[in-house]
């Protein structure tokens, strides 16, 4: 129950950030344009709060925090008396409402770089993409991927951490080849080919690395107990932080990863552990909890282990000062822009599944999980769903920016407006296919958690 309370908190605050931003840059330019704004809401429904300011504007925060919108005087909808011909919306220059238009996206993509801007005056803590092992016969195995091999290019861009390398695969779903070049221990550099036309990827089963057969390198856990759950099966049992795990049912436990196959094969049974706590000899008693799984009952202990500590050099800091991260945003920026688009044109053409596409659930876990880690891990997820939400935006769609972009620059090429009929059609049918993406959306959220 906490943590679906923190995720849903985690999620309002996002939503809400960037809800304000996008509508904040319809609003900044409709004024600066001359327009008069009737009302800057945040969310819809009933408003829970509200306030008129000396320009007549109101605004308001609404119960239903999923969205907002820019209330602008316009004589298509509303009645105009003749002294304020000149502030509706409709009665501007095509190119002033386009920029109005615009503005909401662009802002967007203003504000993911200033979100990662400040992750990287924050610091960012990484890990190198070094391999740990290769899966028998694997994509990774095939192309001749080693262990101790540090993934420092995909195609032509560096991967200084995972989560750089996980972003470009991704980007080759639909080829047929990758290019990754490598360097082992010696630092020698090899380009390596990935051949992909068998690459299944599910992203509801595996991450991209574990589809092509790479593991990334961790240390190995100990057997010394690092973490006991409260109210699990280990606390009960006596379990406590720095007990070291000697044996299971009087077998010599060889690693934690045997406990662990262990427990998750025996639900409900009991079992015998001996442990060493304080320089002394203890056995205690265990029963082990249950849990569904899509696979059926599972054993559960509520325990986790300590790791042995990374090796030099493998984790850093991603951190610059504050001009050097005025290039790095701007590059990770573009980078999640242009794979965004990647990722529509795939799910166009096929190559990328609409099962993999994620509704507000999903969106509510990932600010959830991001806030758990750190400011600098909000941050960058706060840019990743603003540039998903200008790039969205932008699709030509009716009922979204692009959509009335798309009727502008009709009307700017052809000197005269698209016909109410034919924009009154494409509403309908905008509203139809955003519906039902919608639809999938949460759908698919919803299958991923039950």
């Amino acid at each position: 129950m906490l943590a679906f309370l923190w995720s849903l908190g985690a999620f309002i605050v996002a939503l809400g950030i960037l809800v304000a931003v996008h509508e904040w840059g319809h609003f900044y330019v409709a004024r600066k344009c001359g327009v008069q704004v009737e009302r800057f809401s945040i969310g819809f429904g009933k408003p829970i709060w509200r306030k008129t300011s000396k320009s007549g504007t109101e605004y308001v925060i609404a119960m239903i925090p999923l969205g907002g919108y820019v209330r602008m005087l316009d004589g298509r909808i509303d009645d105009v008396p003749p002294e304020l011909e000149d502030k509706a919306f409709n009665n501007k220059p095509v190119l002033q409402r386009m920029a109005v238009i615009a503005a909401g996206p662009g802002v967007n993509f203003i504000f993911a770089f200033f979100s990662l801007w400040l992750m990287y005056l924050v610091g960012l803590d990484t890990v190198k993409p070094v391999v740990k092992s290769i899966e028998t016969d694997s994509i990774a195995a095939i192309a001749g991927v080693q262990p101790g091999d540090e993934i420092i290019k995909v195609g032509d861009r560096s991967t200084p951490d995972w989560e750089a390398v996980n972003l470009e695969i991704v980007s080759n779903i639909g080829a047929e080849n990758a290019n990754v070049t490598v360097k082992n221990s010696s630092n020698v550099e090899k380009e390596l080919t990935f051949t992909l036309k068998s690459w299944n990827f599910d992203p509801d089963r595996e991450s991209p690395l574990s589809s092509l057969g790479l593991t990334p390198y961790r240390p190995d856990a100990t057997l010394t107990v690092g973490f006991v759950g409260d109210g699990s099966a280990a606390q009960e049992a006596g379990l406590q932080p720095g007990d070291k795990l000697l044996a299971l049912n009087g077998n010599k436990l060889p690693s934690w990863e045997r406990l662990v196959e262990v427990i998750v094969e025996s639900p409900g049974e009991q079992i015998l552990l001996d442990i060493e706590r304080d320089g002394q000899p203890l056995t205690l008693n265990a029963t082990i909890a249950r849990r569904d799984t899509p696979q059926g009952q599972s054993g559960y202990l509520g325990v986790s282990p300590t790791f042995e500590p990374w090796p030099e050099g493998y984790v850093f800091t991603h951190q610059y000062g504050i001009i050097e991260a005025i290039g790095k945003a701007l590059d990770k920026t573009w980078r999640l822009m242009t794979l965004s688009v990647e990722m529509i044109g795939k799910l166009i053409t096929g190559d990328v599944s609409v099962k993999n596409l994620s509704g507000p659930i999903s969106i509510a876990q990932g600010a959830g999980t991001s806030a758990g880690y750190g400011l600098a891990y909000f941050l960058s997820f706060l840019a990743l769903i603003s540039v998903n939400l200008g790039i969205i935006n932008l699709l030509p769609l009716p009922m979204l920016d692009g959509g009335h972009l798309m009727f502008f620059i009709v009307e700017w090429i052809t000197g005269k407006p698209v016909p109410e009929a034919v924009q009154e059609w494409g509403y309908r049918i905008g509203g139809v296919l955003l519906f039902m993406i919608m639809g999938i959306a949460i759908f698919n959220d919803i299958a991923r958690i039950t």
